[in-house]
Formats: structure tokens, sequence, C-alpha cells
């Protein structure tokens, strides 16, 4: 029995059956642990959708920032941006139950030593505060209101966490910080334009992980969502979004000894994926 934490995918079908073949994935026995973005702008997002939602039990996903992107969309909120590669989704005729699916999805998952989230915590939340709030939005995806905060969902303000925020903009706040930040000032503040390597960051930013006094040190944190850092492995955090879209690797983590596993990507030219 073992259990793989597995980088960014973002509708590349094709490497993830490459690198479960490498991993001798059996799904009666071992467990899947995806950082998210699972679909959108590779080819296949409908494959892996179908396929992560068949591992029933043996797999989690946590939501990530085109997940998010498809729930929108399939919501008439936003239509498709020039890159996205979401029709075979949207015209599906199951279209409505991987939707519904994806938004039961968490925004956080914690088990085994490990919190696992897409993007990033801010500096001031602690495990147990990030799994709070994070349900705060899993509540709202699974209830009435969903299509409203939805609709409310896009926007890069409020730009920093207090407990004092309500409604959609608290639960905008929420969602960024776990599925868009990179970056951040030491007291939390967010930016979203950069998006480049870590030594072009804006002044007086910094990565998210590297803020001295973060509040959710006590426990190792595995994300993705930020490419251009590549693999990241420390005692404290593991990167695993590595490129796979962009023609560099997907990459996979064994939980119980850290083992990486990589296999090489095919770049978008010729294959159907989209910049």
């Amino acid at each position: 029995m073992a259990t793989y934490a597995i980088g960014d995918i973002q509708g590349c079908f094709e490497p993830l059956e490459r690198l479960l073949d490498k991993l001798r994935f059996d799904p009666v026995q071992d467990t899947l642990w995806f950082v998210g973005d699972l679909v959108n702008r590779g080819p296949q997002s409908l494959e892996v959708l179908r396929f992560v939602k068949g591992l029933g039990e043996r797999a989690v996903t946590v939501l990530g920032n085109h997940d998010f992107h498809l729930l929108v969309v399939a919501a008439g909120h936003v239509k498709q941006h020039h890159s996205d590669t979401l029709d075979t989704v949207l015209a599906a005729p199951d279209c409505d139950e991987l939707v519904d699916w994806l938004r039961h999805r968490p925004l956080v998952h914690a088990a085994h030593g490990w919190l696992m989230v897409h993007a990033g915590l801010l500096p001031s939340w602690t495990v147990d505060k990030a799994i709070a709030l994070a349900g705060e939005v899993e509540a709202m995806l699974r209830s009435d209101g969903c299509h409203e905060f939805l609709r409310a969902l896009y926007g890069d303000r409020p730009d920093r966490w207090s407990d004092d925020l309500t409604g959609h903009d608290r639960l905008r706040v929420i969602v960024n910080a776990m599925c868009r930040m990179r970056v951040c000032t030491p007291d939390g503040q967010m930016e979203f334009a950069y998006k480049g390597e870590p030594g072009g960051m804006p002044p007086g930013y910094m990565q998210w992980f590297d803020v001295p006094v973060r509040a959710s040190r006590d426990i190792p944190i595995l994300f993705g969502h930020w490419s251009p850092n590549g693999l990241v492995k420390r005692r404290d955090v593991v990167a695993l979004d590595t490129g796979c879209l962009w023609g560099r690797s997907l990459t996979a983590m064994r939980l119980e000894d850290q083992a990486i596993f990589e296999i090489p990507c095919p770049g978008p030219e010729g294959r159907g994926y989209s910049r």
C-alpha cells in the first residue's frame, strides 16, 4: 500500500497514464493525491476528470484555480478564455455529473502528517485555521448559494486576510490564497500578477512558504500551481508542479518514504495543448 502525491495535470492524461505505469499503481491498494488543476490547457481534461472520479476513495484531489474556472464557466458566469480547452467537458453527456463531483472536492486535505493545498496558505493561518476556512468555502460550494458565490468569485480584492471579512469577500480571499497565491508580503498581502521564477519577485514580496514567521510550519505542506518554480523538496514544503503542460515533466512523491518519480512530457506544439 502506498500514497502518491501528483503535481498539476491540467488535462494531460497521457503523461498521467505513463506516470502511473512507472509507479506500478495498484488501484486496489494504493491511493493518489492530486494537488489540483486536473483540467484545462491540456487536450484531455474530460479523460482526466472521468479517471480521477472513477477511482472513488482511491483518489483525493483538492481544487485548483483551473478547476474553479471550470465551475465558473459551467455555471455560465464567464466565457472560456482563448487558451481554455474545456469544450469536451462542457459538451460531454456526463458534464453535470462531473461538475457536481468537482464542486464537492475539498480545498485542503490533511492526513498522514501532511497537508495538501493547491497554491498556499497565508502566513497568519495555522493548519487548523486553514482547514476551518477551507470548510467555509466547501460548505458554500455544496449549498444552494453556490451559483451566486461562483458569480462573485473572480477578483483580486481584498488582497489580504482579516478575521472581520464577511460574505463573498471573505470566501474570495480564502480561495485566492489557497488556489492562486504564489507570493505575499510578510504581513500577508497577496500579489497575483507575478507568475515567473522566484528571482524576479516584486520588491517586498517573497514566496509564501518563505515568510519567516509562518503559522503553518507545524506540518509539511504539499502544493503545486507554480510551474516555473519546479520541484521544491524541503522539510516543511514540497512543490510538485514541474511543468507537465509545458513539456517538462510530471512528478509524483510517495508519501511513505518521500521518493520522487518523474516522467518527461511532450511540449505543447503539435499535441493539442494550448498556451
